[in-house]
């Protein structure tokens, strides 16, 4: 008879190391950035090879995001969380002692290795140990506002770190939070039995996979320097593509898949990828541009840029935890989720009407406490929804596709939107001449008007987050689930009746106690 597992005394506290990771992987996403000038100034980088302290860690953190989902299930999720927190604190300090350019791009690389190890195995954790539905959305509300609220945390320690003390130290601090979440994870962190995923490792999924998504991020990382028409490029796209539509084709056939389709065909998962991707887009957007504008255009500090940031977080801390993680249980998702985009959309308009004279106080302060506040109430639900019902021996698959699309949609914001930035800014340019300002003035007005344009294209890509939620996520929430508790039922009951009065019939059996259901496959 099956019964439902006991939760894990320890998981709380299991959840405070996995969070502390988790915001050390995320702080790395924005701290490195702030502190790029200096290294590239101490290092001798050339411009054209700039890029690569950020392209190399994408490149191995895209492409083996899946592969690292997948080892965390065979594995164990456990083993593999303390791997990639070993191994991250190492290539820190391979990045942070960096003596050459090439030293410094192998340590972003294995980062990026490490990382593919760290972050599915730390959400597919809060999968398998949060299965009751009101923990869980507690649990995912702290994740969600980490995850969320980290960029800014980055942009304030970066500054820091590298105005008042040293570039390498943007490295070097990822080692004692690694030590400190390792630590405590080992002494924590119960695994539960099995969960974990026995059958073989599908190689050419993994092949297909790595390459794939390897090249696709590729693709999106060169668009930057050589735009979107150019051959090399194009032809980059090419081979993603059909990498990836080879990689569908053999999971479909092969017996024990890197990343078994149904995973995918579940309408909320897929919706909850998508609308997170497109989310990222966003976010990633206002922390690029909104960066720009503060450090060029109003002459902020790398300090009083991260700073600056702090609404964002605050917003995102009160939109998972406050709201986010108390209607979770009272209200469908895609009731957070739609409303909470559109919010952040509200927000991302509000930064349309930049000019350079803006006022902090009176714009960007309220733009970052809609967009904060909204997608925080979105992304909770949204990556709780990610795992929702998969068996957990792939729950390790499902969490890499999470950060998969947020990984795919960061590296499109990026490319995408400052691409668009740029050719408005180019285009402003050539339409106008050096008025009373001066070539300066004029310069200020077309990076602004190039900021803009850009927030325009980020806050359409939230309504259409906004849309597909309310088209693909119908799961309801506890109070409306009624439904979704009958629905895995048999369609034809065939037990004996128990008859009034027939002393032979056999007795009604008893219900079975009820699996949690974030725990059984839908």
């Amino acid at each position: 008879m099956p019964t439902t597992a006991h939760p894990d005394p320890r998981r709380w506290k299991a959840l405070v190391f996995i969070g502390l990771a988790q915001l050390m992987v995320v702080l790395d996403g924005t701290i490195v950035n702030v502190a790029l000038p200096s290294v590239q100034h101490d290092l001798g980088m050339t411009d054209s090879n700039r890029q690569w302290v950020i392209t190399a860690y994408a490149l191995a953190y895209g492409g083996l995001l899946l592969l690292g989902g997948r080892v965390a299930d065979l594995w164990g999720r456990k083993r593999t969380f303390l791997t990639g927190l070993t191994g991250f604190a190492l290539a820190s300090t391979v990045g942070g002692s960096a003596q050459s350019e090439l030293m410094m791009f192998g340590g972003r690389a294995l980062q990026g290795v490490f990382g593919a190890l760290l972050v599915p195995s730390a959400l597919s954790l809060l999968a398998v140990m949060f299965t009751d539905p009101k923990e869980r959305a507690k649990a995912f509300g702290i994740y969600g506002a980490i995850a969320g609220g980290g960029g800014a945390v980055g942009l304030i320690l970066g500054g820091f770190l590298t105005e008042y003390f040293d570039w390498r130290w943007t490295f070097f601090v990822n080692v004692p939070i690694a030590v400190m979440a390792a630590l405590g994870a080992y002494a924590v962190i119960r695994e539960p039995t099995g969960s974990r995923n026995r059958s073989p490792l599908d190689i050419p999924g993994v092949l297909l996979s790595t390459l794939g998504l390897g090249t696709l991020v590729y693709g999106f990382t060169r668009t930057e320097s050589t735009g979107w028409t150019e051959t090399t490029t194009l032809a980059t796209f090419a081979v993603a593509t059909v990498l990836l539509l080879t990689f569908v084709l053999v999971e479909a056939r092969v017996g024990s898949p890197l990343l078994p389709l149904r995973v995918l065909k579940e309408r909320n998962r897929a919706g909850a990828y998508v609308s997170l991707g497109l989310a990222f887009i966003a976010l990633f957007a206002t922390f690029l541009f909104v960066t720009y504008y503060l450090q060029i255009v109003k002459g902020f500090t790398p300090l009083q840029t991260g700073l600056a940031f702090l609404p964002a977080s605050g917003g995102m801390v009160i939109g998972s935890m406050q709201i986010g993680a108390r209607l979770m249980l009272r209200t469908a998702p895609r009731l957070l989720m739609a409303p909470g985009f559109l919010l952040a959309a509200a927000g991302m308009l509000l930064l349309t009407r930049l000019t350079p004279d803006s006022s902090y106080v009176l714009l960007i302060l309220p733009a970052q406490l809609m967009l904060g506040t909204g997608l925080g109430t979105a992304l909770m639900p949204g990556i709780s929804l990610a795992t929702h019902q998969v068996e957990p021996r792939h729950a390790g698959v499902a969490s890499a596709m999470v950060t998969t699309s947020q990984q795919v949609g960061g590296a499109v914001g990026t490319t995408l939107l400052n691409s668009i930035a740029a050719a408005a800014t180019a285009a402003y340019l050539t339409a106008h001449t050096a008025g009373s300002g001066g070539a300066r003035h004029l310069q200020e007005q077309a990076l602004v008007h190039g900021y803009t344009r850009a927030f325009r294209w980020a806050a359409a890509a939230l309504v259409v987050s906004a849309l597909i939620t309310t088209v693909c996520v119908t799961t309801m929430g506890r109070a409306r689930g009624r439904h979704r508790r009958t629905r895995h039922r048999p369609d034809h009951d065939h037990r004996p009746r128990h008859r009034k009065g027939d002393p032979t019939a056999p007795a009604p059996p008893q219900d079975p106690v009820r699996v949690p259901q974030y725990a059984r496959e839908e």
